[in-house]
């Protein structure tokens, strides 16, 4: 997903586990029920050690397993937004990025999927919407790909690990093949290899996600070079493992085979029939997407049977391969707003068919949840809107799935201990992400009702007051000027983020307000306090990031409904 890099991406009453109570009860659990097997033939040995996950990893069957031959879980989140205009993860608006690591190894997830565009490998592509006051201070002056490294480093020193997932071509939107017209197959290749040269020993990465959700046209073994994308994986996956030939290298299935369609990149049926096959061997694993009503309806949701259907839809489409002893699977994406009684159901089935990590350890279907960010529109995420509470029932959900971390792999650079707290000032950023797994209908046309968005109209505009002579540009003592960007813009909603700037002499609080041009309704916003009275709007600071320096900035967003095009209004600012 991606949000609104596609369409912006129970109730069990579990509380959150930490991460160190979590790995002592799973692996006591691990010793007293002894090893689960499913109904495979020739399943292999179940139960992770407490030190799995060393070195570089390997397939063996349905199986990851570690240097030492461990079977070893994924279980962890996407942080996205290195894909989107921002070049870097978001959040950073409001949190230092250690702070945030920090918090997703606290809560039981071991695992950092990172979606990215093509654009980080242009030459000077600098991140945006990092605040610097007293957080993230050793990413300042750094190019996105150097963030990168510091958020991979850090990661990998505490015992998290990284998947690479190439999301989007550019910030602009998804694509349904590998390439388009401006990012020709040749450039993915060459930007794959950049990432296994740049990681090369560095065992916090464990792999690349090809091409995030292919849809259609893209086939599955049709033969076609244009759009077969099961050859294109093996042409990138082999070019890959020719620079570094211990990465794993996860494929994500289409929309449609043989006339019955899915969630973008959850359909591997065509995997068993024509498998990926690289010049290395037990490097390749299977990736699917699956989603709730939140973010696309699915003619399963409203079978009579549902949710007892939902096990053999998901055997049909990735499933069997892991219960064939074909290859591992692992779910990409999976999320929900968890708003309505079809979501919830379906959250805890997929749990349930994904496998406990009690009784069953590496022997399980590995997962990475969409997402970490609470910025994705259409499924929200594991934090609040705060960037720093955590959305418990959610979480809860999750709880019997969670494994354990690994080992720190001893990687220097932004590995420094400090936990920061993360939650002072911050300038917001951002752009909203989720996913746009295009939906389908059918099992005999194939054609996609696609539920993606994610454009940008992206115009920016505001100027403002500051002092009481009501003087614009910001000038003056205390003055200030606010720009609004719409970041994206779907059927009916839009996200967009407020960017406020000190004049020449520092301010200690903002007010921004403005008049909608139409029947725009602001619905949610984050690191600022909005209200809306008909079309006029007033945002002002929160306790955090009133204190902006001179020349400096700070920024918040929100979510609203909208019906057609519309440009940014012009904004009034006005500093304390």
């Amino acid at each position: 997903m991606t949000g609104p890099s596609g369409p912006p991406r129970q109730l069990r009453r579990l509380r959150v586990i930490l991460a160190a109570l979590f790995a002592a009860v799973a692996l006591a659990a691990f010793a007293l029920s002894g090893q689960s097997r499913a109904s495979a033939a020739a399943a292999p040995a179940a139960v992770a050690a407490p030190d799995a996950g060393t070195g570089y990893w390997h397939t063996s069957g349905r199986q990851i397993l570690d240097a030492d031959n461990q079977p070893v879980r994924i279980a962890g989140v996407n942080w996205f937004g290195f894909e989107t205009s921002n070049d870097v993860v978001h959040g950073l608006w409001s949190r230092d990025y250690k702070s945030m690591i920090d918090q997703m190894k606290s809560l039981g997830y071991n695992t950092i999927r990172l979606p990215y565009s093509d654009d980080i490998f242009k030459p000077g592509t600098m991140p945006n919407s990092i605040n610097f006051y007293n957080m993230n201070t050793d990413l300042q002056g750094l190019t996105s790909l150097q963030v990168m490294d510091k958020i991979v480093d850090y990661a990998g020193s505490i015992g998290l690990r990284v998947i690479l997932d190439r999301h989007r071509p550019d910030a602009g939107g998804q694509s349904a093949l590998w390439y388009t017209s401006s990012v020709p197959e040749s450039t993915w290749i060459t930007n794959l290899k950049a990432l296994a040269t740049r990681y090369q020993g560095n065992t916090a990465v464990v792999g690349i996600d090809l091409h995030n959700e292919p849809h259609d046209p893209a086939c599955w073994g049709c033969g076609d070079t244009t759009i077969d994308w099961r050859l294109a994986a093996e042409r990138a996956g082999n070019a890959i493992l020719g620079v570094n030939p211990n990465l794993l290298i996860f494929v994500e299935g289409i929309q449609t085979f043989n006339g019955t369609s899915g969630w973008w990149g959850g359909n591997l049926m065509g995997a068993g029939q024509y498998p990926v096959e690289l010049n290395v061997a037990n490097r390749v694993v299977y990736s699917a997407h699956d989603y709730a009503t939140s973010v696309a309806q699915q003619t399963w949701f409203t079978d009579p049977s549902f949710p007892a259907n939902m096990p053999g839809i998901w055997d049909k489409y990735w499933g069997y391969l892991f219960k064939q002893n074909i290859a591992p699977v692992w779910v990409g994406e999976f999320g929900t707003t968890l708003q309505s009684t079809t979501d919830q159901t379906w959250l805890k089935a997929l749990v349930d068919y994904l496998r406990p990590t009690a009784g069953n350890g590496g022997d399980s279907f590995s997962w990475t949840f969409w997402s970490w960010n609470p910025d994705s529109g259409d499924t929200g995420g594991i934090l609040k809107d705060d960037w720093q509470t955590v959305d418990t029932v959610k979480d809860g959900y999750l709880a019997s799935i969670k494994a354990p971390t690994f080992g720190g792999t001893g990687s220097t650079g932004g590995t420094s201990s400090g936990t920061s707290s993360g939650t002072s000032s911050g300038t917001s950023s951002g752009t909203s992400s989720g996913t746009s797994p295009g939906t389908t209908s059918g099992t005999t046309s194939g054609t996609t009702s696609g539920t993606s968005t994610g454009t940008s109209s992206g115009t920016s505009s505001g100027t403002t007051s500051g002092t009481s002579s009501g003087s614009t540009g910001g000038t003056g003592g205390g003055g200030c000027t606010a720009t609004l960007n719409i970041d994206n813009q779907w059927d009916a909603g839009f996200t967009a983020t407020v960017t406020v700037t000190a004049g020449s002499a520092a301010i200690n609080g903002w007010k921004v307000t403005w008049t909608w041009p139409g029947s725009q309704q602001e619905t949610s916003a984050w690191s600022a306090t909005v209200q809306q009275s008909g079309a006029a709007v007033t945002a002002t600071n929160l306790s955090y990031n009133g204190a902006v320096a001179a020349a400096g900035s700070t920024s918040f967003g929100f979510q609203g409904t909208a019906s057609g095009a519309f440009t940014a209004p012009a904004l009034t600012c006005t500093a304390s």
